[in-house]
This record gives C-alpha cells, structure tokens and sequence, in this order.
C-alpha cells in the first residue's frame, strides 16, 4: 500500500475512497469502471460495516434501488445471481448479496484494505494554511491499522463516503449530549437494536423508551411490539419532539414505495389501539438514574421511570478526520454550500433532494469530495440512489468527462406526502399539503439545481421521492408559477392548482 514519495506523479497515485459501504464501493466501481485506481479504505472488519450493524433491519426499498448500475456491470462479468429486483434486501442481505459479491472481483478486491482507519487528512507538505502549490500537492491519508501500525498514503483525489452512522446525535435537545447522558451510556443503545434475537433478553419484559421520529424509530418500535407479544410484560413508550403529526406516519397507500408506506401505517395503528404509548412535544433535558429505574425529563416534565431507552435522534458528520482541509460547509446543515439549501430541513417538510452532482459537492480543497450520506451533514434526508448518482457525477469529473459529470439525473418513487411552506395555509386548513397534488408530480431530470427539495426522513435505509421548489421562492411561493412548472403536468396544473388567483394560491 505504501507510495510515499516526493517524486511521484500526481497523475499516477490512486483516488482514495474512505469507506466501503453502499455508496463508498459504488464509488470504486465508477472508478475502475472509467480506467481509475481506487484505493478504499474500510475501518470495520469487513465490508459494509455500518450496514451490518443494521443487518437485521429489512430495507423498505426492493433490490432494483439498491444496486449500483457501475457495480451491477462488474457483477455481470463474474457468476453472481442478480437478487429478485421486486424482493426487498435486510441490511445482512445487502453484504451478502451485493456488497461482498462486488469487494471480491478481481478488479476492485486488490485495492480494498479493511481495518484501516483513516485518521487524518492533509496537502502533502502544507497545513491549510499554506496557499503555495497546494492544488497540485498530492493528499496525504494518515491511516492506522488494526494492529496499531500507522502509515502515510499519498492519493491524487479523495472520495470521502464515510457516512455518519457512528456518531449518533445526542438525546439532548439543544444538539448537546443531555445531563446525565453520558453517565448512563449503558442504558442507551444508539440505532436500531435486534431485539428479537441478539437483543433480546435486554428488551423482553422491560420498560422501554424510544426517543425519534423517523423510520429507524419505526423500526425499533415495530420489533419492540412484536417481542410484546411474546413478552407480554414488555411496556414501550414513543417521545418524539415534534406536536405536528399530520405526517408524521408518512403517505401510506400513496407511497411509491409500498413497503415504506405499510410502515408508517402500522406505527399508527399500533399508537392508535394503545400497544405503543406516545408523547408528542417532549424536548429533553436531563436523564437521571433512579431506585426505580431511568427517568427522562425535559424543562416542564418527567416521564415514568423506564429500563432502557433506544436513541433513533438522526447521526452527524465527524469532520475531524478533515481538520486540515479547506472545506466550504453551511455554518448550520454541515453540508456543502450549494448543496445546503436543497436539503435543508428548516425549509421543507417532505420528499427529498434534486438531482446534484460534481458542481454541489465541490470544496475549496480541489480534488475533495463529500459524498453519501456525509454529504447531507446534519439534514435527514440522504437516499442510496442519490449517493450512487453523487458518485457517477464526481467520477466522470476526476476522469475528465465534465458533460457526463454535469449530466445528473435521477427519479424517486413518490413519499405520497407533499408540503411546500410550512407557513402556508395554501391547500389545506393546516398547511399541511400543498397547492400541486402529489399525484401529479414529476422530478426534473437534468440539472436542477435552482429547485428546493421538500425533506424526509431516511437516513440511507430507504428511498425517498422528490417534490421540489423554487429556491428564490421557497419562503413564501404559494403554488406560484415556477413551482407550478416544478410539480405539475401542464396540462393538470388547472385541477391541481384551481384557477382562482386572487388569493395568490391558484395558477399565476
């Protein structure tokens, strides 16, 4: 592995891809797959450690969104039986059926190195102060091993699909580990535990809290409801922050994706018969440990003492790894600048992200990328599919090919919710659905970066669909005429927006 070496030409080192998960060996296909060297660098064990910490987890995406069409082509050339595109993958699945099928090819199995973390990032001979000769400088990744050995490596380019998996968000609500949470680290299990099997003597009769609301807290409740049955002593209560439930359950029967739909129509049949016991409103402040067991409070009350509580609150980026880079971040999202604005979830309330590319995730630092579901920062929103195009984009740029790197395209399947302005009361009492139906929405196809996604949850274990927006109208377009090009056909812009524009919320 070792290249150190002032000597050596840019042009000749590898590109270093920092993770071997979905979106990391995607990235490593399009890399052989245009004439490049990856070196990938994998700090778990095995290929797809994050994934396999979430092996159990059913995805609600069918394999036909799940694997890369790069990776598919490789996988063509050897004797690998392609997964039923309709059937739908757990996380285990996906390494078993994709992931390590891809990592031992010819092409690509020669430059993966498990249990190598990368610990740091740098320009060869300059510190981010040094202007100098700094594009042309190659990067230097100081790795660690395993075993404790540490060593240099010299890369031409660098793919940072890292992910965020392993830095979970704390339970505090001012983004700051809450008091006392640290100190009961061992009644906290961060994720989506298997509590029906490796699990489940920790869950099986005990008071149980689950603290979020996206689809990882589904899955944690729906399995806790079903240890329940078995365990019928098992108590599960559900806090999440927000007291907006009008989709908080999702699209149901209008999902594009009917697994997906199924699971926020079961979460709300369990709350409503009473097996899940909900809190809506419940910011948290402070867990202290008691005779009777864990108490959870926030500044005005404190929940019944519970055994264990499961943090499905989102994960965060560690930039640290980044420290000597310049890198062009959103002060709030953590994402890329031009990037920021399209997934932000303090402007929209479902759907997802446009197609972007090389142009969104570029950084002052020449040659860096932040790709997957890093590339989202804090925002909730990341899509498998996305990071694979993410990665096509980046790796036609490093090949040269900037038509193919600036051709980014991409279609979702639908959420089957739709909400454009949170403040707006256009097209329902509460603001809660938009002026253009959902059902008659379309995704722009080429290079929209001048539309606003309307955020969901996701978090890289299901595809999310697209409803965008105008960005310079986002704050407060009701149904205006850009948004209207966005979202509807034309030819049902009439139904779906009405034809009354006194009001400002039919067609302009």
């Amino acid at each position: 592995m070792r290249n150190q070496g002032t000597s050596t030409s840019i042009g000749n080192l590898p590109i270093a891809v920092i993770g071997a998960g979905p979106v990391g060996m995607a990235a490593a296909a399009h890399l052989v797959q245009r004439g490049l060297r990856p070196i990938v660098f994998e700090a778990g064990a095995q290929i797809g450690a994050g994934v396999h910490s979430w092996g159990h987890v059913q995805l609600f995406s069918p394999w036909r969104y799940v694997v890369d069409a790069a990776a598919r082509e490789l996988l063509s050339e050897t004797n690998w039986q392609e997964p039923d595109a309709q059937a739908y993958p757990t996380g285990t699945e996906l390494i078993e059926q994709y992931l390590a099928p891809l990592a031992e090819h010819r092409a690509l199995a020669p430059h993966i190195h498990t249990n190598t973390r990368v610990m740091a990032i740098a320009r060869q001979g300059r510190d981010k102060m040094k202007d100098s000769g700094r594009a042309n400088a190659a990067f230097v990744l100081h790795v660690e091993h395993s075993d404790g050995r540490e060593e240099q490596v010299l890369a031409q380019a660098v793919i940072d699909a890292s992910g965020t998996y392993t830095h979970p968000n704390p339970l505090g609500s001012s983004g700051l580990p809450a008091l006392g949470e640290r100190v009961l680290a061992d009644r906290i299990y961060y994720g989506i535990p298997d509590v029906l099997e490796r699990e489940r003597l920790r869950y099986a009769n005990k008071r149980v809290l689950v603290i979020g609301s996206g689809h990882s807290a589904f899955n944690a409740l729906l399995d806790l409801a079903s240890l329940a049955e078995q365990a019928p002593l098992t108590q599960i209560t559900w806090a999440i922050r927000r007291t907006d439930l009008s989709q908080l359950y999702g699209g149901g029967e209008n999902d594009g994706l009917v697994a997906r739909g199924a699971l926020g129509t079961r979460m709300q049949q369990l709350v409503q018969s009473g097996a899940i016991h909900m809190i809506t409103g419940f910011a948290i402040e402070r867990l202290e440990r008691t005779t009777d067991g864990v108490v959870v409070s926030s500044a005005t009350m404190s929940l019944p003492a519970v055994d264990e509580i499961i943090a499905t609150t989102g994960s965060r980026p560690d930039l640290s790894i980044l420290g000597e880079l310049r890198l062009g971040l959103d002060p709030s999202v953590e994402a890329p600048i031009t990037l920021a604005p399209l997934i932000d979830p303090n402007l929209h309330s479902c759907g997802s992200v446009p197609p972007h590319g090389v142009d969104q995730l570029s950084h002052p630092e020449p040659g860096l990328y932040i790709v997957g579901m890093k590339s989202y920062g804090r925002a909730p929103t990341f899509l498998m599919l996305t990071g694979y195009e993410q990665v096509r984009s980046v790796v036609a740029a490093l090949a040269g090919d900037w038509v193919a790197a600036r051709d980014v395209q991409l279609i979702l399947p639908e959420t089957g919710v739709c909400s454009t302005d949170r403040n707006s009361g256009c097209g329902s009492e509460n603001g809660a659905t938009a002026c253009c139906s959902p059902a008659t929405a379309s995704v722009a196809a080429h290079n929209t970066i001048d539309l606003l996604p309307i955020a969901s949850f996701d978090r890289g274990i299901g595809l999310v669909a697209l409803q965008p927006i105008a960005v310079a109208e986002a704050a407060n377009a009701c149904c205006s005429s850009v948004v209207q090009a966005s979202c509807c056909a034309p030819e049902e812009k009439a139904d779906c927006c009405g034809s009354d524009t006194s009001g400002g919320c039919g067609c302009q």
